[in-house]
């Protein structure tokens, strides 16, 4: 069998490049190791669609994900659970060294707001009118009002079926486990029992799959490690204190509210990978850490319990925390991307366009430039040797 575009991954990058692939008419077959949204775009709760706080290098795509996101289950046809909910990062220390206090706050509304992320510096009193229940430590914030939450698997399976509605082909339950190439182009992708050919661009978005597969397959080994992102539910409650997303500058604490009045927690605490079994576990001291920072900065979750504590959803991370986005010696007809770093969701839609774009007109956006493999190198202007092997 044969496509013009192959693209491995089905989770929200994979199913929204798929989508506007096959929007435009594109031959595109799709390769999900498991089933969609299984891995970090699916499971327990709701993903921010953050612009605050985020490496200026992705606040462009930023600005164009917010012009997307309102209007993406319209225009596919499917519930995505996008609410603009607003974000706060809070400060509870006017100094925090080198990078952080409320004291660097003028300057990232500065730099956000200049590269299209409308952004607001708010006084104790100002975060305090908005979220009545905060602790009276903090300081102040930054304000993104843009800024909002999706349900992460309904987006991601209505990405999906809105590609095969499209004319998309997916294949589930099949893991690729190499390429065949032809000189510097691949011209096949190899599962366990086919091979699909390509008369195009293969895009390969299957996120920690990613790394290992150029390794092997290329020999070369991308700066990335995996990681668990613990995320927590707690039980319903009458009253739900949190009124926004919430982000912490100093705490690794992330809030906002989901469904059936649950406030889900999370933030940057860690699961362990269990080997054998191949599967996340959950560490007790790590989920009562981050319910202690919740309760500190939101009192009146004092006495609400956790439902659920999930570490099952593995995600890739790179050492400067934004992902590599890039083509690779070997495979110029293959574009990758992976080391998403636990807060891809929020530009994907961006991403996925400009993928789908690159595929298609053979060239780079610049808006991808920053996202080079070849950044890690001691000079970034070298070719192919600059890669780390």
């Amino acid at each position: 069998m044969s496509s013009e575009y192959i693209v491995v991954g089905g989770g929200v990058y994979g199913a929204g490049t798929a989508w506007k692939l096959a929007t435009q008419g594109k031959d595109v077959t799709l390769l999900e190791a498991d089933t969609i949204a299984c891995g970090a775009s699916g499971g327990l709760g709701k993903r921010g669609v953050r612009a605050n706080g985020r490496d200026p290098r992705e606040l462009p795509l930023m600005e164009i994900a917010y012009d997307l996101w309102p209007d993406l289950a319209d225009e596919i046809g499917y519930e995505t659970g996008y609410e603009r909910t607003g974000h706060l990062l809070l400060y509870e220390h006017e100094t925090g060294g080198i990078q952080g206090g409320f004291e660097s706050a003028r300057a990232r509304q500065s730099v956000q707001n200049e590269l299209g992320v409308p952004t607001e510096r708010l006084s104790a009193k100002e975060v305090e009118e908005m979220e009545p229940h905060i602790t009276e430590n903090v300081v102040g914030a930054l304000y993104c009002p843009n800024d909002g939450i999706a349900d992460h698997t309904a987006t991601t399976r209505g990405l999906a079926r809105a590609a095969e509605d499209h004319g998309a082909t997916i294949h589930e339950n099949t893991p690729v486990t190499g390429l065949e190439r032809n000189g510097n182009q691949v011209t096949a992708v190899l599962s366990e029992d086919n091979r699909f050919e390509v008369d195009g661009k293969v895009i390969l978005l299957s996120n920690t799959h990613v790394p290992e597969l150029v390794e092997s397959e290329l020999d070369i080994t991308l700066p990335i490690w995996k990681i668990s992102p613990q995320v927590i539910s707690t039980e319903p409650m009458d009253d739900v204190p949190v009124k926004h997303l919430i982000g912490h500058d100093h705490r690794r604490l992330a809030l906002k509210e989901i469904s059936d009045n649950r406030v889900m927690i999370s933030g940057g605490w860690r699961g362990e990978w269990d080997d054998d079994a191949q599967q996340g576990v959950t560490v007790q001291a790590r989920v009562e850490g981050n319910v202690a920072d919740a309760r500190t900065v939101f009192p009146a979750l004092e006495d609400v319990e956790v439902q659920e504590a999930d570490v099952s959803r593995r995600e890739s991370v790179t050492v400067d925390r934004i992902p590599v986005i890039d083509t690779l010696p070997g495979a110029e007809n293959m574009i990758v991307g992976t080391g998403w770093s636990g807060h891809g969701f929020a530009i994907s839609l961006a991403v996925n366009q400009l993928l789908a774009k690159w595929a298609i007109e053979g060239s780079r956006p610049e808006l991808l430039a920053p996202f080079t493999a070849n950044r890690f190198a001691a000079n970034a202007e070298l070719e192919a040797s600059s890669y780390i092997r």
